[in-house]
């Protein structure tokens, strides 16, 4: 019996709890998509292959799912979801909801060689991460035996066969020269294929072909290879595993698929689907296509990230300048954004390509209403206000400007604040600098104070300090900006450090791969400063995003400890800011 891996994600119902916030009446469904098929209905789709067994298989495919819509989102357990795998969720989990309908998340687990646990666990998580609640989780290992069983059924309907030919030579098979064993007898196939299963071919020297032209021209794909590999579920059961041609359309029909959603270059292998489950007279659902996800300034190929990773390039799956799910999570991205994105894409057949601006956009739209206000300094300049005390009441903040009801926090003030470094100036050369200079005072955010520089303070030629006076802001002549500041509870006691991340684009060019990606690096893209914050981050949990008023946001990292925040910059207030 198939062994399941401890620890693996359970098979059956689905309810873990979700963080996004989904709103499937957003989703816009454009062209083809809006005319999809009802259940039932699949023969009334142009190009779908009716047989005479059509009719009865739909009947009983009706009475088994009682005309529900049933998809499935299918992601292989091979590598880290990225951002063009959250328009697939939205589309699959959002089309069903809008018609009432269900999905399945159903693991593509049949090539062990590439699959590992923290694969399938970042799967359902990043799933639900973004507010998707699949109604069962199922693998495609589950149907090994039945799709064994088809196979051998195949071979006996002379629909398939054993063949010898080496990868290099299968990889040609466009060239529409047949197999030299394509016509070899059933019988012979059988045997053959039995000693497959049972490891008495060694890996390469045989696959299980199908007798089928595809649309593209290649002959006879194939179904079964030899890998003697350990399974992370069925263990070591299996020596023989199927291929995604061969198992998608069946693990679909085994699932009642009532609508199978593919990007556009599965359209091509849409004859090929209706072929199979037509062969094995089993119900066919009905495959669509729409545009796949493109976005400039990345890459989302699983073996092009691991390069980076293994290259230094990056520092895992996970590194906020990739655009996988978990490098999103770790940068701040809410999965609402994600979704909000996803839905304005809406579903077409169009190419799409997209600037990271656009989802900066979303990022920075849901952040806005829902990212508690903070103030950080990452590049300090300390000033002393010689005309206060050195303690002062601390300052009543918003917690949300725009949210009245968000209540309010403090943050500590005294007479020595610390501000940016580029809100001071000894001589603009912009006659349009607003702030803090030798003749223009400038406003303190909170705490209705204005400053005016009475000496600035050099050593060995560099500004290390400047000495100002405050003015009530009721009473001072009305300043041209405020700037944001921190300060410690008292003028001795310097404010609480963090170590901020700052981030770029991770290539210099829209489309790295046309520049060789590895030699695309930006240089730029992550530098590391270490700021002063204040106290209304202490404590914060990972995961937390504040608003750095008149910077950005700011998530806090898994690599904090207590003593010391690290924050990643999730995006900046202004774009191209």
């Amino acid at each position: 019996a198939a062994a399941a891996a401890a620890g693996a994600p359970a098979a059956g119902a689905a309810g873990a709890a979700a963080d996004g916030d989904i709103d499937e009446n957003d989703m816009t469904f454009q062209g083809a998509c809006a005319t999809f098929h009802a259940p039932g209905h699949n023969d009334e789709t142009e190009g779908y292959q009716i047989t005479p067994k059509t009719k009865e298989l739909l009947q009983k495919h009706l009475k088994e799912t009682g005309g529900m819509v049933i998809t499935r989102f299918p992601p292989e357990p091979n590598g880290i979801l990225h951002i063009g795998h959250a328009k697939a969720m939205n589309i699959n989990f959002s089309y069903a909801k809008m018609r009432n309908g269900v999905t399945n998340l159903r693991y593509d687990d049949t090539n062990p060689e590439k699959e590992e646990a923290e694969f399938f666990h970042g799967i359902l998580r990043d799933v639900t991460w973004l507010g998707h609640k699949p109604v069962k989780v199922t693998y495609a290992s589950d149907n090994f035996q039945q799709l064994y069983e088809w196979a051998v059924e195949l071979i006996k309907r002379d629909l398939a066969y054993v063949c010898h030919q080496v990868v290099e030579d299968i990889r040609g098979h466009e060239d529409r020269r047949p197999s030299p064993w394509r016509n070899r007898p059933i019988a012979e196939s059988l045997a053959l294929f039995e000693d497959m299963k049972h490891g008495k071919i060694d890996e390469g020297d045989a696959t299980l072909r199908l007798k089928h032209e595809m649309k593209d021209g290649k002959l006879d794909p194939v179904a079964y290879r030899i890998k003697f590999h350990h399974h992370f579920r069925s263990g070591d059961d299996w020596c023989i595993y199927p291929t995604y041609d061969y198992t998608h359309c069946l693990c679909d029909s085994i699932e009642n698929i009532t609508h199978s959603l593919c990007t556009k270059e599965f359209q091509i292998r849409r004859p090929s689907y209706y072929w199979l489950c037509n062969a094995l007279d089993v119900y066919c659902p009905v495959q669509w296509e729409y545009s796949r996800l493109n976005m400039n300034y990345t890459m989302v190929s699983k073996r092009k990230i691991l390069k980076l990773i293994t290259t230094g390039n990056v520092k895992g799956w996970d590194d906020p300048r990739l655009f996988t799910l978990a490098a999103l999570r770790r940068r701040g991205f809410p999965p609402s954004a994600i979704n909000t994105f996803c839905n304005k894409l809406g579903v077409s057949v169009a190419k799409t390509v997209l600037s990271p601006e656009v989802l900066e956009a979303c990022v920075r739209e849901s952040l806005n209403q829902t990212s508690v206000r903070a103030m950080a300094v990452l590049d300090p300049l300390r000033v002393v206000i010689t005309n206060l005390p050195e303690k002062l009441e601390p300052a009543t903040v918003p917690n949300i400007p725009i949210d009245p009801n968000s209540g309010t926090h403090t943050v500590d003030m005294s007479n020595v604040v610390y501000i940016e470094k580029s809100d001071f100036s000894e001589s603009p050369k912009d006659a349009g600098f607003k702030r803090l200079t030798l003749k223009q005072s400038v406003g303190l955010k909170h705490v209705g104070y204005v400053i005016t520089v009475q000496e600035v303070v050099k050593e060995l030629g560099e500004i290390i300090e400047l000495r100002c006076t405050a003015e009530k802001v009721e009473v001072a002549t009305k300043p041209k900006a405020f700037i944001h500041w921190v300060a410690g509870p008292d003028s001795k006691t310097l404010p609480a450090t963090a170590e901020l991340r700052l981030y770029e684009r991770l290539f210099l060019h829209p489309n790295p791969e046309a520049h060789g990606f590895l030699t695309d690096i930006n240089p730029d893209s992550l530098s590391v400063v270490y700021g002063y914050v204040d106290k209304t981050v202490s404590g914060a949990a990972v995961g937390t995003v504040f608003q750095f008023e008149r910077i950005g946001y700011f998530c806090v990292d898994p690599d904090s400890k207590p003593n010391q925040l690290v924050f990643n910059s999730t995006v900046l207030l202004k774009e191209g800011k």
